[in-house]
């Protein structure tokens, strides 16, 4: 029966053996029995025919078949045999048994070998059994790795699992066995690969949980079997993982899948295949666990399908048909084919999508079915057709309800909730509507809980900056949805405490989000929405006011959205907040109100808002309708009011306002007359309100809309408003009289004549006292009255206004005059050209009232465009009666007529416009002439007040040469009153016009002074070419109005305006004394000329400046000298400068400074090391240059020594100068050096004394001149500057007389020289050689001859010149020696010279006459002349004198 080839036979034998067995194989006798009958069949597999007995031995089945069975039946019965196998006696036979079994696993049988291993698994703990375990082990895992047969590796690996199975799970480690499978794995043959895999499929077979340690251990091992070359080893593999994966826990899963996809992300094709098997293996995962890794598996085997190797992309499609096996969902079933084509494919997304859709589901979704659905959903929301990303998102939030558990499509959230997001934010409408139901959907499902930081991300990406309108909208949307389904407390505690306070925030997108949210909200929520209805208005009115257009947009949008869902059942609550918004100050909160009103007024009364401007029956008949039914709704009071407001914006300020209210009211009104008859009462209570309100803009509104009644209405409105407008005007504040005179303003303006000439006694009078107002504002809008009616009724008003006007004017109460004042004030702002020839003479009576001047600088004020036409009456009597004050002694009745006209005149300068400014300049440029000082002083004061009280207009600039020219002409009056107002005119000027402004007249201004100066010299006369002080700036603070023009100039000016400046203020200087010079005032001056008399200045702008500079020092003297070294400084830059006319005024400038330097030794050092060439400038000046720099050096440090050299501390300064002189002396070849450096040696040897002087010229002039004839040019001009300079000191005369006669002969000598540069030298020196002589009466006889005969007109006229020079000087230190008889002969030849030489000549010997004859001091000198004289010599030194001498002012003596 054991080897029968049914199977409920075979069966029922292995229990009927198996129970014999049981029950009888207890005993000795049985178990003898049995164990060889089992042994026999187990090696043969065959039975005993002696034991058939009766049965016929051809019936008993003789295949291998039958054979395996047989041997499977025995084997069960030995495990029953076994457990009756107890005592230490039956070791012997346990061992047999377990031998038998061991023998019995190469059954090539897998039946046979299983039942052998359950048997071994229960004998382990047996007899002897533990003692041979690892013996056990080894045998069997070497047949298992390196058997010959595939039935004796796999009987060897039943083997290894029962052994492992029965002895415990420690075994495994003990022996090592994990170890040498994973290395034959790995490194082995394929048989040992295949042997293995067998042996580590059946331990997880058998040992199930308690192997998942392992399984992680052996992992990479089976991924690299599963790319091995053997096919067998693959199958082997594939067979071994599936079997592992059915028997993993939730824990295994955990544990295996990291590794297995890292292998998915190797490289190696074949490493990515293994993993792709092992993926497609978990399969055969438990359910649970299966619903646990497929959110895994699938995607990553969606991923292979990229994967460019095909092996890998079949591998991957493999896989997922074996998941696509385990789907459980018959309608998902139907379509894997479908799913799987989109997942391997793209472009069959949408078809699988469809197939979704389109399927009923009647059974719930199981895990496999969600793994193979998600991806494809997952892929369908990143396709760019909006189409395919809608069908997505709507499957993804019906999944949730279609499976079983929710719990199953919690790990395909961090999947698909990412897409989900993205699609919310798309920019498709449809695709984000569908994206927030799906997320509505998934929260119902699964709980918010379930992902927590989706309503934050919503959130933030509201209140996003970043993201655009239509992301913040998306973002809106899914949080409706979220809201909503997370109930209604939910929903009002976020709104409440989250969203609606974010609607202020400073940020334009956050608040765009929150008005989002309130688009969306109302429809998702429903009915729900009610009671957030109140919290939410305000935030929608804000939002219809922002500043941003895109947020104003969205609030329009939610407020619509609102009035749809909402109007009807909650109009109460709307209604108020839309007519407020109609008020309001922001048009665009007008505009949206009226749009919302409309909307709302259409939803009531079943019509639209239409935008065509037409007038049908069909729209008559549709407003009348409408309007019954609004009436219905609304209550009557309720539609009027609303229809009040509603037309006074058809008046409103912005056009956009007026035509959006027109259409509502089109919409809903059908006869307009009538249905303003029927709201007048309420609407003429609006505009009275509005009229009162005090915002100009509502003012004006309500004043058209008034208007707009009267036209439509006419005398039906008429009797009805004036009064009520008449009564407010007298009880209401300063806010309603203002609307009052608004609204008056548009009734007039509005009616025909005889309407308004019905009421023009009750108007005449109103306007009169509006005109009359202590407002401003009231008499303002009442002056616009005034002119409508004027416009209306003509002059028959100004008969009524202006004559009461005029005499109140002149009343003696104030508030009376004052009312007055305002109203003739008022018209004139409106009919000034009529009113002012009238009025102006009137206000003008001599002497000017008090009233009468307030009245006329009140007036100015309303007329500054007609004022200026009569300035010709007006300006001279202010003038004049400003004058007459400062003839008078001043009661204080007086004085305050003196301010209240002096106010006048400040008012109608204030006030005048700017075409009359010039007019009014104009008119007081006579005044400045006049004979009498006070009005001359009245006229600077009147300048002084237009420039003060036109500064802020500046429209006075073109006149500024005009007030310059009667300004400076007035500095020099007689009058210090004139004075003192032309100053405070000046300096008013100054102030009010900026200086790069009064900077361009510079020029004008020093004319004007040069001119004025030049004019009162001729006038005054006696003055001649002495000191001239102008009046005007010798006062205190006299030059201090005129000092920003120069400082300006000289600062910030071009080249022009600096010299300008520069030179104009030397001028200034000039003619102004030394005590009104303040040290502070020279000071002043004196920064800005140094700051840029270094700057890269024109020649003529430095030589203004040092000069200038010249005359402050002379004029400043010891007040500047804490700027000596500034000073100092600036002039020796000077003398570098290549202009030579600044070398020379830098020179005259450091001669007046030396009174004031008090460190003269580092001048001296610096002036002798530019002089040698050793400065700072040596290195980057031309030859040339240069040459004229040591020149000016060398007179500069000249200068220096002759006014400062007694102030030098340092021994060596004065010797380093001589040094400096002599080495130029006898080196240079240019004459002027010579000459200069000759100079330098004269006055170093005046401060050294006489001893320095002998030696100079012993070793200088009468050692080199010992052979004159041998001596070059340079070196004979060289000793006769020494002589000429050395002799014309103060030392000359204390000379070692030897040395001065040698000198006497050698310059005689050089006199007779055949170059004239030595000759003329020498014609000079022997002047100063005989002005040194002690005997002067026998050095002229000796030096006579030679000087006759150089002055002789055949001689070169600069020896001619020179010996005039040189006489020059013997007069000035001979005095007298030339009015003697020894004398005689050298003047007379000079009177000659004077007489018939060439002009430049006769002037260098008149020079010297004017020095000889004494002229300075009278005619002294003559007579003495005259009494030595011959006659005819007499006569023309007389005439010489008379006509030359007399007007020579003096002659300069810096030469000598």
């Amino acid at each position: 029966g054991l080897g029968d080839v049914n199977e409920g036979v075979r069966s029922g034998s292995r229990n009927a053996a198996r129970d014999i067995v049981a029950l009888f194989g207890s005993s000795e006798e049985a178990i003898a029995f049995f164990l060889p009958q089992f042994e026999s069949v187990l090696k043969t597999g065959q039975t005993d025919d002696q034991m058939l007995d009766p049965l016929s031995a051809e019936k008993v089945p003789k295949t291998i078949a039958a054979s395996d069975y047989r041997k499977e039946g025995v084997v069960v019965s030995l495990g029953s045999i076994a457990l009756h196998l107890k005592n230490d006696a039956d070791e012997d036979k346990i061992d047999g048994i377990v031998d038998m079994l061991l023998t019995v696993l190469k059954t090539p049988s897998e039946d046979v070998q299983s039942s052998v291993a359950l048997c071994l698994s229960k004998l382990m703990k047996k007899g002897r059994t533990q003692q041979r375990i690892e013996t056990l082990l080894n045998d069997l895992m070497t047949e298992c790795i390196h058997g010959s047969s595939l039935a004796s590796r796999r009987g060897a690996a039943y083997g290894i699992s029962a052994a492992v199975k029965g002895s415990g799970i420690a075994s495994l480690k003990k022996y090592e066995v994990v170890k040498r499978l994973e290395e034959a794995c790995t490194s082995g043959s394929p048989n040992s690969k295949e042997g293995a895999l067998f042996c580590i499929e059946l331990l997880s077979s058998r040992l199930g949980i308690l192997f998942e340690p392992y399984v992680i251990v052996l992992l990479p091992a089976l991924l690299k079997a599963f790319s091995d070359s053997n096919d067998h080893v693959r199958t082997a593999a594939d067979k071994t993982v599936g079997l592992i994966m059915g028997n993993l826990s939730g824990h295994g899963v955990k544990l295996v899948m990291p590794a297995v996809l890292d292998a998915f992300n190797e490289p190696e094709w074949r490493t990515k295949q293994a993993s792709i098997h092992m993926l497609g293996s978990m399969s055969h995962c438990a359910p649970k666990q299966l619903a646990k890794c497929l959110p895994q598996v699938v995607p990553k085997l969606t991923e292979a399908f990229s994967d460019t190797h095909p092996k890998v992309k079949n591998s991957a499609t493999e896989a997922l048909e074996e998941i696509c096996k385990v789907i459980k969902n018959p309608e998902i079933s139907s379509i894997s084919d479908t799913l799987l084509r989109a997942l391997t494919d793209a472009s069959g997304t949408l078809h699988a999508l469809e197939a979704l859709i389109s399927t009923e589901f009647v059974h719930a979704i199981d895990a496999p079915s969600l793994s193979i659905i998600v991806p494809v959903v997952h892929r369908g929301l990143r396709d760019r057709a909006a189409t395919t990303k809608r069908y997505a998102a709507l499957i993804s939030g019906n999944i949730c309800t279609m499976v079983a558990d929710a719990r199953d499509f919690v790990p395909y959230l961090p999947i698909l909730l990412p897409d989900l997001k993205s699609a919310l934010l798309d920019p498709i409408p449809d695709v984000r509507s569908i994206s927030a139901k799906s997320i509505g959907s998934l929260t119902r499902g699964l709980g918010e809980a379930t992902f927590p930081e989706l309503r934050p991300w919503l959130v933030d990406t509201l209140r996003s900056e970043e993201g655009s309108s239509v992301e913040r909208s998306g973002a809106a949307q899914g949080l409706s949805e979220l809201l909503v389904a997370g109930g209604a407390r939910l929903t009002e505690d976020v709104m409440i405490n989250e969203i609606l306070p974010l609607k202020s925030h400073p940020k334009a997108g956050t608040r765009e989000g929150v008005l989002w949210v309130l688009t969306f909200l109302p429809s998702v929520l429903g009915q729900a929405y009610s009671s957030l209805i109140d919290e939410s208005l305000p935030a929608l009115l804000s939002g219809l006011a922002d500043d941003n257009e895109t947020v104003r947009d969205v609030a329009l949008r939610a407020g619509r959205v609102l009035v749809r869902s909402h109007g009807k059942a909650h109009k109460d609550k709307i209604l108020p907040s839309l007519e407020e918004g109609l008020s309001n100050e922001d048009y665009r909160i007008r505009v949206a109100s009226l749009t919302l009103l409309g909307d709302l007024l259409g939803m009531l009364g079943g019509t639209k808002v239409g935008k065509a401007n037409t007038d049908t029956q069909d729209d008559i008949r549709q407003a009348e309708r409408a309007q019954a039914q609004i009436a219905l709704a609304l209550g009557n009071e309720t539609r009027k009011r609303v229809l009040s407001s509603l037309y006074l914006s058809r008046s409103d300020t912005a056009a956009v306002v007026r035509q959006a209210s027109v259409q509502v009211w089109k919409s809903v009104v059908s006869v307009t007359p009538r249905t303003l008859r029927e709201i007048l009462s309420e609407l003429v209570d609006q505009i009275v309100t509005a009229l009162a309100s005090g915002d100009p803009e509502r003012t004006q509104v309500a004043g058209r809309c008034l208007g707009d009644i009267v036209q439509k209405l006419g005398d039906q409105v008429l009797p009805e408003i004036i009064p009520v407008l008449r009564d407010n005007l007298y009880r209401g504040d300063e806010f309603t009289r203002q609307g009052v005179c608004v609204g008056l303003a548009e009734v007039i303006d509005c009616s025909g004549r005889e309407q308004i000439t019905k009421y023009l006694d009750i108007l005449v009078k109103v306007v009169q006292d509006a005109l009359c107002d202590e407002d401003d504002e009231v008499r303002t809008m009442a002056a616009s009255c005034f002119q409508n009616l004027y416009n209306l009724v003509g002059n028959r008003t100004l008969d009524e206004i202006v004559p009461a006007l005029l005499v109140a004017m002149e009343s003696t109460d104030y508030d009376t005059k004052t009312r007055a004042l305002n109203g003739m004030t008022g018209i004139l702002g409106v009919r000034s050209r009529e009113l002012l020839p009238y009025i102006i003479p009137r206000l003008l009576k001599t002497p000017l009232s008090i009233s009468h001047a307030d009245a006329l600088g009140s007036i100015s004020a309303a007329t500054s465009g007609t004022i200026h036409m009569h300035f010709n009456s007006i300006i001279p009597t202010l003038v004049m009666e400003v004058a007459s004050f400062s003839e008078m002694d001043l009661d204080e009745e007086e004085k305050e007529r003196e301010e209240a006209v002096c106010n006048c005149f400040r008012a109608v300068c204030h006030n005048v416009d700017t075409l009359g400014v010039s007019r009014l300049i104009s008119e007081i440029v006579n005044k400045f002439a006049h004979d009498k000082a006070s009005v001359r002083k009245t006229a600077c004061w009147s300048y002084q007040v237009i420039v003060e009280e036109r500064k802020e207009a500046a429209d006075f600039y073109e006149e500024v040469p005009v007030i310059l020219r009667e300004l400076l002409h007035r500095l020099n009056d007689d009058s210090k009153d004139v004075l003192k107002a032309n100053n405070a005119a000046l300096g008013a000027l100054t102030k009010c016009v900026p200086a790069e402004e009064l900077v361009t007249h510079i020029q004008y201004v020093r004319n004007l002074i040069a001119s004025m100066v030049s004019d009162a010299r001729y006038r005054k006369g006696g003055v001649g070419d002495g000191d001239f002080f102008l009046p005007g700036f010798n006062m205190p603070k006299g030059l201090e109005p005129l000092m920003p023009i120069y400082q300006r100039g000289i600062l910030y000016g071009n080249a022009t305006i600096r010299e300008t400046a520069a030179a104009g203020l030397g001028e200034l200087i000039t003619i102004t004394a030394n005590k009104f010079l303040a040290g502070p005032f020279l000071i002043k001056l004196t920064g800005p000329l140094l700051r840029i008399v270094g700057d890269r200045n024109p020649p003529a702008v430095k030589i203004a400046i040092v000069q200038t500079l010249g005359l402050i020092l002379t004029k400043g003297g010891p007040v500047l000298r804490a700027f000596v070294p500034q000073f100092q400084t600036t002039f020796v830059k000077a003398l570098s400068d290549p202009s030579r006319q600044v070398r020379i005024e830098a020179i005259k400038a450091l001669a007046l400074l030396m009174p004031l330097s008090t460190r003269v030794d580092p001048l001296i050092k610096e002036l002798v090391a530019t002089s040698l060439g050793k400065g700072s400038t040596a290195t980057t000046v031309e030859t040339a240059g240069m040459v004229a720099i040591q020149t000016a050096t060398l007179e500069a440090l000249a200068v220096v020594l002759k006014h400062g050299g007694a102030k030098v501390k340092i021994a060596e300064s004065i010797p380093s100068s001589l040094d400096a002189g002599k080495e130029l002396l006898s080196t240079h070849e240019d004459d002027g050096i010579r000459e200069s450096a000759a100079k330098v040696i004269g006055y170093a040897c005046e401060r050294l004394g006489v001893d320095t002087a002998d030696d100079l010229l012993e070793e200088y002039v009468i050692e080199k001149a010992e052979d004159l004839s041998s001596c070059s040019l340079e070196t004979k001009h060289g000793i006769a500057c020494i002589c000429r300079r050395v002799f014309s000191r103060s030392i000359g005369k204390d000379v070692d007389r030897d040395i001065y006669k040698n000198v006497t002969v050698i310059i005689q000598t050089l006199m007779k020289d055949e170059k004239t540069m030595v000759k003329e030298a020498a014609c000079v020196a022997i002047g100063a050689v005989l002005g040194s002589s002690t005997e002067v009466n026998s050095t002229i006889s000796l030096v006579e001859k030679s000087m006759v005969k150089c002055m002789d007109t055949k001689e070169e006229l600069d020896v001619q010149q020179a010996v005039a020079n040189g006489l020059c000087i013997t007069a000035r230190l001979q005095p007298g020696v030339f009015r003697t008889q020894e004398g005689l002969v050298l003047i007379n030849s000079a009177l000659k010279m004077a007489l018939s030489g060439a002009q430049r000549v006769q002037f260098s010997y008149n020079d010297f006459l004017w020095i000889a004859l004494d002229a300075k001091n009278g005619d002294s000198g003559l007579e003495e002349y005259l009494s030595l004289a011959h006659f005819d010599n007499a006569k023309k030194m007389q005439a010489v004198f008379s006509k030359v001498l007399v007007k020579i002012k003096g002659v300069n003596d810096d030469e000598l």
